[in-house]
């Protein structure tokens, strides 16, 4: 089986990418190296992977890397941390929808003309962003509200492109739903800004390398967003990186959306101690709270029973296994000035 996938050079793609390679898939990647730039992946020489220097929005680039492609993964958007929601507002919903426009076109081509099967759609856990029911079931994106940030209504958008494109040229899809993927190879963005955070200067944003790298650099009391009472679902991303994969070779999950998540919640206070403890064992851990950013959702909550019922998929990777390696992989990051 042949894939294209977009992104390649990001986060939740990397784990994908391997996934995928380690079964036996041959791999076409698209990336135009905007976010990270040309990072080295271990799979880069892999003898069934292909990788062209790109743009997901060049349509043409898309059918030329489709003709004898059976799946299409269409990862590729503008996405970042929680400054992200903030600094680039405007630029999120403009480029992520051309983005999606042109990954569509291109895959309705693809399944009429060529062997395409399916397109596998990468939603976020940010469609939710207005749910007042928890846990958030596969549905609840039509009963809720609204998202309230761009990055999180033009993720919804995505996925009405694919009801869309199955309506009117009956192009299979999957939207997948990824809840806050943690993970080694999330490096510092290009067009990141730097955040002061006490004494110390992040790029990042994301709750898990940002509280690692300050503990790393001493900061004590730890400065945290918010009370720390915010509710998140962290889920390694080989373990999604499974559950994606399952999505894309599960006859059952054409036509479907699938929450793919831990079922544990932990809140941010949680997760902090818990970094805290394995970098300074013994140490008393103390924190303050600083204002949190306007689009810090209090409570994401997934119900995964679907991805269990339909696909037999199981997010099984403990926090604390992930923070394991994640903590070493950060402290060298610092090191080498990656992050």
């Amino acid at each position: 089986m042949k894939i294209l996938v977009t992104g390649a050079k990001g986060f939740i793609a990397g784990y994908l990418i391997e996934e995928l390679l380690g079964l036996g898939w041959e791999v076409i990647g698209i990336d135009n190296l905007s976010k990270y730039g040309d990072v080295t992946k271990s799979y880069d020489y892999h003898p069934k992977y292909s990788f062209y220097k790109g743009d997901a929005k060049d349509a043409e680039l898309l059918k030329k890397c489709l003709e004898d492609c059976d799946h299409f993964v269409a990862g590729a958007a503008m996405i970042g941390g929680i400054t992200y929601f903030h600094e680039f507002a405007f630029d999120l919903l403009a480029e992520n929808e051309r983005i999606t426009a042109s990954s569509f076109d291109a895959a309705i081509w693809a399944h009429a003309n060529r062997r395409l099967r399916k397109i596998t759609t990468i939603s976020s856990s940010m469609v939710f962003e207005s749910a007042a029911v928890f846990p958030t079931q596969e549905g609840d994106q039509f009963r809720c509200p609204p998202p309230l940030s761009t990055y999180g209504f033009q993720k919804l958008s995505t996925e009405y492109f694919a009801k869309g494109a199955w309506d009117q040229y009956r192009l299979p899809f999957t939207i997948v739903r990824p809840f806050n993927c943690i993970g080694i190879g999330e490096k510092r963005a290009l067009v990141d800004r730097e955040v002061k955070s006490g004494n110390i200067n992040l790029a990042m944003s994301h709750v898990v390398p940002d509280l690692v790298q300050k503990v790393l650099r001493g900061q004590d009391p730890l400065r945290i967003l918010g009370d720390g009472q915010q509710i998140r679902h962290y889920t390694y991303g080989g373990d999604l990186a499974k559950g994606i994969r399952l999505c894309i070779e599960h006859l059952a999950s054409t036509g479907e959306d699938f929450n793919l998540s831990t079922p544990v919640s932990t809140t941010v206070l949680e997760l902090a101690e818990a970094i805290w403890i394995r970098i300074l064992p013994g140490k008393p851990f103390r924190y303050i709270s600083d204002a949190p950013f306007k689009y810090d959702v209090s409570k994401r909550v997934p119900d995964v029973s679907k991805a269990k019922r339909v696909l037999g998929f199981e997010a099984s990777t403990p926090l604390g296994a992930a923070l394991d390696e994640i903590i070493p992989w950060v402290e060298e990051q610092i090191r080498v000035g990656g992050i």
